[in-house]
């Protein structure tokens, strides 16, 4: 079995789903992603934890241009694998008391950009690549601009013109390297054994960096996402949050890193300094946000700048921990909108100054969301924690400046977090809160696995960072040794 069966069984999904209305394509979205993900914890349970390519797939595609459809799963890959398989049954569940216009199209735009997101995170040709990150853009900008908020065209439209300006950067990095290869190929490991001059490798390394930084996004590229997660449905919100920002962390580390090792190098600091400074900024906008929903937003941009600060310090431990930080990040995020989704559909308001005493009408709901809250503070024994601790660590062990500043934010985003909570969640009800109704059914279901796998990461990490540890070792050392300062 290939990873082939993951990027198409979501395809054939969504045509199939497209066929049903009325509630039954919720039911079939459902099933096919739950398929989906059994079929992951399969590749999972098969998978070898060492430094090769696994389940790998190489057919002719376009093979006179260079172009073969070339996927395979190798640790960091599989880390990514699991946050989509999981993510999208639990985001589907989180729709079930929702109806939309044209059920049916809906939840195949969903599956389709699963498929999307599957092909980047598994892809070893550059090509392919490309086409997987265009095809989950295209399903989210009309999950965007057909079911989103009342300013749902105008924000939709910045936000695409900001991702695609990104992919056309991105595209001729891609193109650049493809006609520097001996073989002609778009091959990945082939791109990795090329010999770039640092003044080609700066060019290579802005190209992407654009793409990949407009998508995380680091500042100051980050002013697409606060009003899009605003505007987006609610499960559109979650796709973006929970997994789609991780295109562009996932492709730092495969793409623009390892075949760019000299520009990265000569900027090093200033992606660093921009990560550290996106944390600070988010965090004290966050402070002044009245809207739950948009202050998630700020929050993720904090939390994202802290894994890309990682990431950009290039160790060992940042790279471990940006993996399992991810991977964290998307569950803590979509439990955190589905939080807003809730109390918004309830009491059709997601205004702080509305709120207050939900605690005392809603009890397992407020279980829940101070679970959620806590991962996202990154308290020991919860998901949130390793990640974060190992990333300080590694910046902390670049410059111990930017692990303080980034450090004290961090901090600042603990204090916001809580005082929402309880502003929401403590205090005597009032006229609009008394009528809150406690979670029940698919809300319970979804709310109670997010929970679950915040403690249970929390508590034993270990499995989740041995998947990606040999992957994460062998790309360091074919990167690091290409550092001018080793030569």
């Amino acid at each position: 079995m290939t990873v082939s069966i993951l990027i198409f069984l979501p395809v054939i999904a969504a045509l199939v789903v497209l066929l049903f209305k009325n509630g039954t394509a919720k039911h079939a979205a459902l099933t096919f992603s739950v398929a989906e993900l059994a079929i992951a914890l399969y590749f999972l349970s098969k998978f070898v934890p060492d430094a090769t390519t696994q389940f790998r797939v190489d057919m002719p595609w376009i093979p006179k241009m260079g172009v073969y459809f070339t996927a395979g799963i190798d640790g960091i890959s599989m880390i990514l694998v699991l946050l989509t398989t999981i993510l999208v049954p639990l985001i589907i569940l989180t729709t079930y008391k929702h109806q939309y216009k044209n059920e049916g199209a809906f939840y195949a735009l969903i599956l389709f950009m699963q498929a999307g997101m599957l092909v980047v995170f598994t892809a070893l040709d550059g090509f392919l690549f490309y086409v997987g990150w265009e095809a989950a853009l295209i399903p989210i900008y009309f999950i965007c601009s057909l079911w989103g908020g009342e300013n749902r065209i105008r924000v939709t439209l910045k936000f695409f013109i900001y991702t695609f300006s990104g992919s056309l950067f991105m595209l001729l990095a891609i193109i650049y390297l493809y006609l520097q290869s001996p073989s002609n190929t778009y091959n990945l490991f082939d791109f990795y054994k090329l010999s770039l001059d640092a003044h080609h490798q700066a060019f290579v390394f802005w190209a992407f960096f654009l793409a990949f930084a407009i998508k995380m996004p680091v500042f100051p590229l980050h002013t697409w996402q606060p009003d899009t997660y605003t505007e987006a449905p609610s499960a559109g919100t979650m796709m973006l949050s929970g997994i789609m920002l991780k295109m562009g962390v996932y492709g730092v580390i495969r793409w623009m890193i390892p075949n760019a090792p000299l520009g990265f190098f000569d900027w090093q600091s200033m992606t660093i300094m921009l990560s550290v400074i996106g944390i600070g900024y988010a965090s004290i906008i966050a402070f002044k946000q009245n809207d739950g929903k948009r202050l998630v937003a700020y929050s993720s941009i904090a939390h994202v700048g802290l894994i890309a600060a990682g990431i950009f310090v290039f160790t060992i431990e940042g790279l471990q921990g940006a993996m399992i930080q991810m991977l964290s990040h998307g569950i803590n995020v979509v439990g955190m909108f589905f939080i807003w989704d809730i109390i918004s559909r309830r009491l059709n308001t997601r205004q702080l100054s509305d709120l207050g005493g939900i605690a005392k009408v809603a009890p397992k709901f407020a279980v829940a969301f101070l679970i959620i809250v806590l991962g996202t503070v990154a308290l020991p024994l919860t998901n949130g924690f390793v990640g974060e601790f190992l990333l300080l660590s590694s910046v902390f062990q670049w410059n111990i400046w930017m692990v303080t500043a980034a450090g004290l934010t961090m901090i600042f985003g603990a204090v916001y977090m809580l005082r929402m909570y309880k502003k929401v969640m403590h205090g005597p009800t009032n006229d609009l809160t008394i009528t809150f109704i406690d979670i029940s059914g698919s809300e319970t279901i979804a709310l109670s696995v997010i929970c679950a796998l915040i403690i249970i990461i929390g508590i034993y990490p270990q499995p989740i960072l041995h998947i990606s540890e040999a992957s994460v070792t062998h790309l360091f050392n074919v990167v690091y040794p290409k550092f001018p300062q080793l030569k």
